[in-house]
């Protein structure tokens, strides 16, 4: 069995669309065809329903896809370990939440390129339902999310963590002084937040439509640097991870304030596809990851 006949096969089955896998593989579509039809004559059975231009696996077809990810994984696995650790090659995709970019990348990559010089990493900002979308379809090796918690037999937890949120004001702010606040008390200040639908935002309004509450911030950005900012200019309040916050509250810069009846917690989960194999370069950017983010170990 040739294994490219297999890689085709996965192309095809991953992208529903010949033209697409011809295209991901840099052949023509007789070619990606041919191919097809050379599995299915040597496997006796047909993979794939071709209805008015559409195509999906038949039920067998879902069967071989199996074996194909398992044939293609152990295939990438031995000529990886015939390498030697130091000279890792190769590219890695990683699909994360805006607000996580800066706390991933600054400092700690010249660590990472100096320790692993052949290995190239796109990161990708997304929201979370477009990051499984990349996951699912293998246009991203793993994903790093910042939402409410997340469990799939599908997915496979590489390390996760709570996260506590706060609202937050700059220092001085006449809501300092209360003892006892509530959701309505904060209601007639402006807000600067990230993007409406995107992680803790999204949360954060699915919260307050069940106390029947509508925040309409002033300006919505990714930048959670630049909302801390912000803040401290007293352009308004803001809803972040209290991470995010931590340094300008220790400097007195910021205060969290404490409202009633409102704690909300969100996830940080670094995640792969279970029929994902962990090559030797997804783990050196995994473990990459843990450093940054949750400073434990893979």
């Amino acid at each position: 069995m040739d294994i490219k006949n297999l890689i085709t096969f996965i192309q095809v089955a991953e992208r529903n669309s010949f033209t697409r896998a011809a295209e991901a593989l840099g052949y023509s579509q007789s070619t990606v065809s041919f191919q097809i039809k050379q599995l299915e004559t040597e496997l006796n059975t047909q993979l794939f329903e071709r209805i008015n231009h559409t195509v999906a696996l038949t039920e067998k077809g879902r069967e071989v896809l199996k074996y194909a990810h398992q044939i293609h994984r152990l295939t990438l696995e031995l000529g990886e370990n015939m390498r030697d650790e130091k000279d890792l090659q190769g590219h890695i995709t990683l699909a994360t939440a805006d607000s996580l970019c800066e706390s991933l990348l600054k400092d700690g990559f010249p660590g990472f390129r100096a320790r692993h010089p052949g290995i190239s990493l796109k990161i990708i900002a997304a929201g979370t339902e477009e990051m499984f979308r990349l996951l699912n379809h293998n246009e991203a090796d793993a994903i790093l999310t910042l939402d409410s918690h997340i469990y799939d037999r599908e997915y496979r937890i590489i390390q996760e963590e709570k996260m506590e949120m706060h609202f937050v004001a700059w220092a001085g702010c006449p809501l300092e002084g209360y003892s006892r606040l509530t959701v309505p008390d904060l209601l007639s200040y402006p807000f600067v937040l990230t993007e409406k639908g995107m992680s803790y935002r999204r949360l954060l309004d699915e919260h307050l439509a069940g106390l029947s509450l509508e925040l309409k911030p002033i300006l919505e950005i990714g930048s959670v640097r630049l909302l801390c900012s912000l803040v401290e200019q007293k352009a308004g309040l803001s809803f972040l991870p209290d991470y995010v916050t931590e340094d300008e509250v220790q400097r007195g810069r910021l205060i969290r304030l404490h409202v009633e009846d409102f704690e909300m917690a969100i996830w940080k989960q670094l995640l792969c596809h279970r029929d994902k194999w962990i090559s030797p370069q997804l783990e050196s950017v995994l473990q990459y990851c843990i450093e940054r983010e949750f400073s434990g170990t893979l």
